[in-house]
């Protein structure tokens, strides 16, 4: 191996973040990633980015992370570079241009100027405050759509883009720009600050790591995304729980029986079969306001598991509660389109649209008690944020009576259960109440609590 021992420490410093981000990169990737940064030199940055990205990643979900990341540890540059002056108007003219030919390499510079002339903040010469944020405030590269857009046209009549699709294309172009100058200010930050404290904090965790409760549009639709896979690995780690319990216990008349055969030696245990029953399932689930993305990704993952189960039944609610079985069958065509739907069709509120744990577990009791039985496994989801209204305790112990088990998944933080009007802790003492506030926790309780 001849990797320079600069480029080394850098490449296990990039591997090391990449792990911190919940990544798994073992040793043979490693050594792959080394041996493909021998291969590929480090004359072509975007080539030898690819090259990484080949041997440590294990699918699409993970580039966001690993971009941002490779741009500390590999930087197109040190020091803040030699810039024209720092004239707006200027700027934005010969940006509307980079962006109309697509120049890359010319986008790339004047991203460094953006943050060089207009992304500085604080008095003091070795200050650290770099800011995209206030560069692209500053330059606006959005309101050049409409001109880059003429630009084009006149340059290409014929370049084949429909209107619609042009402003698309340059719509993308403006976000790679945004990109480069967030890159660049990364850059300049890691310089004085560090490089490892700035890949463990300013660089966005992966979709499955990210608090459902502060999730974004675009970080829940990711989510959707991984539900199909990630109901394939449960499945198959339920299914082999469920061959392991199947093996039974010893039948020790039987066992003594064959041990005739080889003069009372027990050579060959004979185990009791065991043929359980799959269990069913029923979830509970606060559709209301920002737990709403944890209720609506949980659904869609249980309804890609209903084949582990003899019977699945789905209840959302806010302060009513009405079955959505059927509305989730057919969530699984449009997952992005689940959420609307149960709260266009479903009964969920009464004459208030807060939620109300007590009034909606009251009515489940009453209504839909014979739903479960001692074969059922219940999962309770939401935050038990009762607006101060009565939290209904016997209805829950009610339920957990009927109940082979019950469990209740909270996607708020565990230090702030119990402050406000949160009733989590004297929910908790009657069911097993569990912090879950990332798809990664969700994957991990579900495989464990979930029956076989």
């Amino acid at each position: 191996m001849t990797t320079p021992a600069g480029v080394a420490e850098r490449l296990t410093s990039l591997v090391g973040a990449l792990r911190a981000h919940g990544i798994r990169v073992g040793t043979g990737e490693s050594v792959d990633a080394a041996r493909a940064v021998e291969e590929l030199g480090l004359a072509d940055r975007e080539l030898l980015r690819e090259g990484l990205a080949a041997t440590l990643l294990h699918g699409a979900a993970q580039r966001p992370v690993f971009d941002p990341v490779f741009d500390l540890y590999f930087p197109r540059g040190v020091g803040a570079p030699g810039t024209e002056s720092a004239d707006r108007d200027d700027l934005r003219e010969r940006l509307a241009a980079a962006l109309a030919a697509n120049d890359r390499a010319l986008l790339d510079r004047l991203a460094a100027e953006a943050v060089d002339g207009f992304g500085g903040y604080g008095s003091s010469p070795a200050s650290d405050g770099w800011s995209s944020h206030q560069a692209l405030d500053r330059l606006r590269p959005q309101t050049l759509l409409a001109r880059v857009r003429e630009s084009v046209r006149a340059q290409d009549g014929g370049s084949g883009f429909t209107a619609r699709l042009l402003e698309d294309e340059i719509r993308r172009r403006i976000e790679v720009f945004r990109r480069m100058v967030a890159a660049e200010a990364r850059r300049r930050v890691a310089e004085r600050r560090g490089r490892d404290e700035i890949a463990r904090r300013e660089v966005a965790p992966t979709a499955d790591r990210v608090d459902f409760l502060f999730a974004g549009k675009a970080q829940l639709a990711e989510l959707r995304r991984t539900v199909q896979p990630l109901a394939r690995k449960l499945a198959t780690r339920l299914a082999a729980r469920r061959r392991r319990t199947s093996r039974g216990t010893i039948d020790l008349r039987r066992t003594l029986r064959g041990s005739l055969s080889t003069g009372g030696v027990p050579m060959r245990p004979v185990l009791r079969r065991r043929r359980p029953a799959r269990p069913e399932l029923v979830l509970l689930c606060d559709v209301s306001g920002s737990v709403s993305g944890f209720s609506d990704f949980t659904m869609l993952l249980v309804q890609a598991l209903h084949d582990q189960f003899s019977k699945v039944r789905v209840f959302a609610f806010v302060n009513r509660i009405d079955e959505v079985t059927g509305l989730l069958v057919h969530g699984a065509a449009d997952p992005e389109g689940l959420g609307a739907r149960i709260r266009s069709q479903a009964v969920l509120t009464g004459w208030h649209g807060s939620s109300d744990y007590g009034v909606a577990l009251g009515e489940f009791a009453e209504r839909y008690g014979d739903t479960v039985g001692p074969r059922t496994t219940v999962l309770i989801l939401g935050d038990a944020r009762t607006n101060m209204s009565d939290p209904n305790l016997p209805a829950l112990r009610r339920i957990a009576e009927r109940a082979r088990r019950i469990h209740w998944l909270n996607p708020e933080a565990g230090a702030q259960w119990g402050t406000g009007d949160s009733a989590a802790p004297a929910y908790a003492e009657l069911v097993e109440m569990h912090e879950c506030r990332t798809a990664r926790q969700l994957g991990a309780l579900v495989g464990r609590l979930l029956p076989v």
